[in-house]
């Protein structure tokens, strides 16, 4: 037993991913014990390869990586690719991970390691929640065994950014968003407008990256391609979502403002597809929501990472 906190990250890396991947690798009070991954921002094959290479460079061979669903439960969506490039990494053609995924399929794992770690572990949800719905509908106690369930998804005044009114993760799994959300009494949303509020300067973060070393130099490389098409359509920051979702989680002291509120994720098929619903006129709920947080803090983290 370790006395740092044990953390399972689900994702689907993914640039923003990889940074906020980054961020847990560096952190000393937490200890990473695995990443299950699912389809999201690229295709399942992709988003594995990409888990696995970030591991090799950061060092982390240690942490074990699982593939889940390579798609949402029901019905079809749109990826990323657009946004992250066709790989989730930027196109760079970088070598495959020596490592291979483990057998185990992402949604027992969840399981398996929330059984391993009960009332301790800290999940965090940082692309699609299919997996963790999986995980669900096979034993729906698994949020009696999670201390704190971290989700990065929504847009909760309905400023979206894959639809008019939808976050990317919300939208690509409205029905696995509904079921997560259903199931734990209490967790944390770090939304795509908090993301927007919290952005990361375009030519700060180029510095902190020519400064660096291996990690520096690849996370420029395959963040490339992000940061450019960021550049020509939002203006003077960059935007990491799940950067800013894992330092909350990492350092909670760092929020300034929360909101507890009822959500609801819209599942009818039209343009409020995968809208997440907040009762702004309810003073509690099962969603505390990220609505400020010390930008310095996380800027200096994101620094750090990036310098090495």
């Amino acid at each position: 037993m370790t006395d740092k906190i044990p953390l399972l990250i689900d994702t689907d890396p993914g640039v923003d991913d990889a940074l906020a991947l980054l961020l847990a690798f560096d952190d000393d009070r937490h200890d990473v014990v695995g990443l299950t991954i699912a389809a999201g921002n690229v295709g399942l094959r992709h988003t594995v390869g990409n888990a696995l290479k970030l591991c090799e460079v950061a060092g982390r061979g240690d942490v074990p990586v699982f593939a889940g669903s390579a798609s949402p439960l029901l019905h079809a969506a749109p990826d990323a690719a657009y946004v992250h490039g066709e790989d989730g990494f930027g196109d760079v053609g970088y070598a495959p991970a020596l490592r291979a995924a483990e057998p185990e399929h992402a949604a027992l794992a969840i399981l398996r390691l929330s059984h391993e770690h009960a009332g301790r572990l800290v999940l965090a949800a940082l692309g699609p929640l299919t997996n963790i719905a999986l995980a669900l509908k096979l034993d729906p106690t698994l949020p009696s065994r999670v201390s704190r369930f971290v989700a990065m998804s929504g847009a909760v005044t309905g400023q979206g950014n894959i639809t008019p009114s939808a976050e990317f993760n919300a939208y690509f799994d409205p029905e696995a968003a509904a079921i997560v959300f259903d199931a734990f009494p209490r967790f944390d949303l770090c939304d795509w407008e908090a993301t927007v509020a919290h952005g990361l300067p375009h030519d700060a973060v180029v510095e902190w990256m020519s400064g660096g070393g291996p990690i520096g130099g690849f996370y420029e490389e395959i963040s490339r391609k992000t940061r450019e098409w960021s550049a020509d359509r939002r203006g003077d920051d960059w935007h990491s979502a799940d950067a800013l979702t894992m330092a909350w989680l990492l350092e909670p002291e760092g929020a300034l403002e929360m909101q507890e509120r009822p959500l609801e994720v819209v599942l009818e098929h039209g343009p409020r597809r995968g809208m997440t619903m907040v009762d702004w006129q309810r003073r509690e709920g099962s969603a505390r929501i990220l609505m400020g947080y010390d930008i310095a803090r996380f800027h200096a983290r994101v620094r750090r990472v990036l310098s090495r």
